[in-house]
């Protein structure tokens, strides 16, 4: 039997965040006809009897589970409680009610944070819980090991096919640039974008980005501060920052950690398309992925990783910002290396494909879009 057909009835579970976006936009491309989605608004996963309710309405036959709290080193550090149980309560009341209602397939989407700190490179799927794990993540990957281990739990006691995939380090469209909580990527952009703006004075474009994308640190205002005086204009007067602050700041973009590990990026679209791919398996091939004999998910990546002051330059270069970066090693820089083996997917017939280069230059101008695209809407309502 063949797996995900055109017609079936498709839920994407988180379809506004980064990896629900993109697997939204790559199915609805791929002529995909019955995909149900929700808003948090609509549909809150952390209530049981209200996902239960919506299985029971809409009957999907297949089921892409997305949705997570999801966030970099700090966020993470600063809301453990929150990065574990709120995603122990999404994936525990979506993978029962797809258990429930007879669900045909569910694909659950983890994270490579899963693995131990000091696991060999590159990672292969049988090293989960070989050691401990990264402490700066940890609630997070706790979490993800759960939903991996449920899913397996119940292929084992109800022979159901739900799959696991645990994709490298993303980013893409619809990034969460909230400089308290996003992701490295998403936070090179933002910073060296802003310092670029700083540069030229121009505060009110990023006073505009500020109202998209979310507040600038009062350190990271400082700096902005600075790199303005430095460049020869003045901040606005209705900028608030003290003038200590102001004085220990630093002229350029300021960045977590040493910049020394390595890290391996993949572009949320070929992520999507990977996991499409998995889905549409038939069912012999799909069986095996969780047999018995092996590790019940698949790693997702490119296979190829840099140190992220490689990263940095790079990000830099597309932005275009030429000032200083200044790498702030009081932070933490997490896992030294972190690589995935995909060739377990590879040996499938599936390789990734858009360069990260690439990727960045495509994730900066949809970042600009959306920023234009906010500013004509208000115009509009104003008029």
């Amino acid at each position: 039997m063949k797996g995900l057909n055109k017609k079936a009835v498709i839920y994407v579970a988180g379809h506004r965040g980064l990896v629900g976006s993109a697997l939204y936009r790559n199915l609805e491309s791929d002529g995909y006809l019955n995909i149900v989605v929700r808003t948090h608004a609509e549909l809150n996963l952390e209530d049981t009897g209200a996902v239960n309710s919506f299985f029971e309405t809409e009957k999907p036959q297949y089921v892409f589970l997305a949705a997570a709290k999801v966030g970099g080193i700090r966020a993470n550090a600063t809301f453990p409680k929150d990065f574990l149980l709120t995603n122990l309560k999404i994936q525990n009341s979506v993978i029962q009610a797809a258990w429930q209602h007879g669900v045909q397939r569910l694909l659950f989407l983890g994270s490579s944070c899963i693995y131990p700190k000091l696991a060999q490179q590159p990672l292969k799927e049988k090293y989960l819980l070989t050691g401990p794990l990264e402490p700066s993540n940890e609630p997070y990957a706790i979490a993800k090991i759960a939903g991996i281990k449920l899913c397996e739990a119940f292929n084992r006691q109800h022979g159901m096919r739900f799959l696991s995939v645990m994709p490298t380090n993303l980013y893409g469209p619809n990034d969460n640039y909230d400089l308290k909580n996003s992701h490295v990527l998403p936070a090179f952009i933002r910073k060296f974008h802003l310092a670029k703006l700083a540069s030229k004075g121009d505060w009110e474009t990023i006073l505009e980005e500020q109202a998209l994308y979310g507040f600038i640190p009062v350190k990271q205002l400082a700096d902005l501060i600075k790199i303005t005086m430095a460049a020869g204009f003045k901040p606005p007067a209705t900028i608030n920052c003290d003038a200590k602050r102001i004085e220990q700041s630093v002229s350029g973009v300021r960045l977590w950690g040493s910049g020394t590990p390595y890290r391996e990026f993949l572009h949320s679209d070929d992520l999507a398309k990977a996991c499409i791919f998995l889905m549409k398996l038939n069912d012999a091939r799909f069986d095996d992925l969780i047999g018995d004999d092996c590790a019940p998910f698949v790693n997702i990546g490119c296979g190829k990783d840099q140190t992220l002051k490689a990263t940095a330059k790079i990000v830099a270069d597309i932005v275009k910002y030429e000032g200083e970066i200044i790498w702030d090693q009081t932070k933490p820089d997490g896992t030294p290396r972190k690589i995935l083996d995909v060739s377990r997917l590879n040996g499938l017939g599936w390789q990734a494909k858009i360069s990260l280069r690439t990727g960045l230059a495509r994730t900066y101008k949809d970042y600009r879009t959306r920023i234009k695209k906010r500013n004509d809407l208000a115009e509009k309502k104003f008029y």
